[in-house]
């Protein structure tokens, strides 16, 4: 009997059912309930505050390189460089206060719609300077809760079948609270959970190469046993992905029994609406056991074929491989830009940023599964018009040439920066290909991938000092205006990239030391 993940007409059901047009958008009636607003952190009241040091080592390495260069150096993993990876990677920068006397939250990573559903938990066993056990990080008072004492690494492994993981000082294992995302964009959100635990992934993994720290992401595990670890009902919260983090060392005990985990939590609202089709994705794409594990990743090694130039190259300017902004004054200084002016940046610009985002990570996320293609609006020495880029060559194939600003703006839900950018990003995948390889969980993948590339667009943008948004966009009139080069393809995401209108300087949070 074939298991869940390989009855693929569940993930071309839900994308088929979640796709945006101008008539569902504004036929949907769906309206915001403020009474009914998620809690935006989660929250174990019964559990002790471990402070994390705020003391921590800055990121002081170049951007760029830290986006493209090699792995950490496997340095060991201390309290300290724990306390600077989930700071750049997951917390808070900075706080706005509203007249109402509400607040906004703003993190490290881009979320959709400032919403910030990821959340991160530690599996430690080896760190210096912190007991072993399973603990859940808290961003807003900046503190670590242990659910549960002991070294649980190699429960970790097992539910990875990842051997080497054992030996790593500590796995992070991201995960998402549906609701704290459905709530403004329903079950769309599905989608959502990966482009933003992507940006989280590229921050965390750019952070971990300045540390000084290997890491890696690993995407094949036995979802069942990961979440039981957690304690969490993957009805309301779900394991997307794990990190191991730092060089191999003591390698784990057998891990203690995993009980019941009885951590109580605040509701996040008083009441919630539910979102059977987001809730049945995530069950469908779930990994079963040990065997199934490996045959994933066995067939998520074999790359896709790249897409074939139809037409003639035009190849980019040399990439920049340094920018002059270390990373963590970059994660800093990053926020989604709400206008872009129009101005132009230049090709090195583009091709920097292109060239810094696509080099692939390290782990079992296979690479290749999404296209970008761009409609190329003010880009000095490129003609605007809609292309396709080709990471191997680092080059653009003109699919079309024209001013194509309004299209693009009409593609992204009619939102002016779509085509105000200076470029705007859109992933497309060949999902059937994706699904017939890797079942529902190539659907999970290719989402992933973009909000990697993505999260990365970000950060070689504003150490660059331009500015990028992420944007959703209309499904087949995506695919339409591509064609017939896309024809057969799904869209997956949007990044947008340019000239942020100039606005007054706003207050960060200053944490960690030189």
């Amino acid at each position: 009997m074939p298991s869940r993940n390989r009855e693929i007409s569940s993930a071309r059901d839900y994308h088929a059912r979640t796709a945006h047009s101008p008539r569902s958008v504004r036929t949907s009636g769906h309206r915001l309930d403020w009474d009914i607003e998620p809690l935006p952190f989660k929250i174990y009241p019964e559990l002790p505050a471990i402070p994390l040091p705020r003391d921590f080592p800055a990121a002081t390495a170049d951007t760029l390189t830290a986006l493209s260069g090699p792995p950490g150096s496997s340095s060991p993993l201390d309290l300290e460089r724990l306390a600077a990876l989930l700071f750049l990677s997951a917390g808070v920068t900075r706080t706005m206060k509203y007249r109402s006397g509400a607040e906004t939250h703003f993190r490290a990573a881009p979320s959709t719609g400032a919403l910030y559903q990821t959340e991160v938990y530690v599996v430690a066993g080896d760190v210096t300077g912190l007991e072993p056990g399973v603990y859940h990080f808290g961003p807003g008072d900046f503190t670590l809760r242990r659910l549960r004492e002991g070294d649980f690494r190699g429960a970790v492994a097992l539910a990875a079948a990842d051997e080497p993981m054992a030996l790593r000082p500590a796995t992070l294992i991201v995960s998402a609270i549906y609701w704290r995302n459905t709530w403004k964009y329903e079950a769309r959100g599905y989608r959502h959970l990966f482009w933003d635990s992507g940006t989280l992934l590229a921050n965390l993994l750019a952070s971990a190469t300045a540390l000084g720290l290997d890491a890696r992401v690993v995407t094949a595990f036995v979802d069942d046993e990961v979440n039981a670890l957690l304690g969490l009902d993957a009805g309301k919260e779900g394991a997307l992905e794990l990190i191991p983090v730092g060089g191999e060392g003591r390698p784990a005990p057998p891990p203690p029994v995993i009980s019941p985990l009885g951590a109580a939590t605040v509701p996040l609202s008083s009441s919630e609406v539910d979102y059977p089709l987001l809730v049945q994705a995530y069950a469908d794409s779930c990994l079963e056991g040990e065997a199934e594990v490996i045959d994933w990743r066995e067939s998520a090694e074999s790359r896709l074929a790249p897409v074939a130039p139809v037409g003639g190259l035009t190849a980019l300017p040399s990439p920049r491989m340094t920018a002059g902004r270390a990373l963590g004054e970059t994660i800093q200084q990053r926020g989604s830009t709400r206008e872009f002016s129009g101005a132009a940046i230049t090709a090195e610009e583009l091709s920097t940023a292109l060239f810094h985002a696509t080099r692939g990570s390290a782990g079992d996320l296979p690479s290749g599964l999404v296209d970008l293609y761009l409609t190329i609006h003010a880009v000095d020495g490129v003609a605007p018009g809609a292309y396709l880029y080709h990471a191997g060559p680092h080059a653009l194939e003109a699919l079309k040439l024209g001013d194509v600003r309004a299209d693009s703006a009409f593609l992204c839900l009619d939102q002016a920066l779509g085509g105000t950018s200076s470029v705007t990003v859109f992933f497309l995948a060949d999902l059937e290909r994706v699904l017939a390889r890797l079942g529902n969980r190539g659907y999970r993948a290719a989402n992933l991938e973009a909000g990697i590339i993505g999260g990365r667009l970000y950060l070689a943008a504003y150490a660059q000092r331009f500015g990028a948004t992420g944007l959703t966009f209309y499904d087949d009139d995506v695919v339409t205006f591509f064609s017939p080069h896309a024809r057969g393809k799904d869209a997956i995401f949007v990044t947008a990239l340019g000239r942020s209108v100039k606005r007054a300087p706003r207050t960060r949070a200053r944490l960690g030391r030189s």
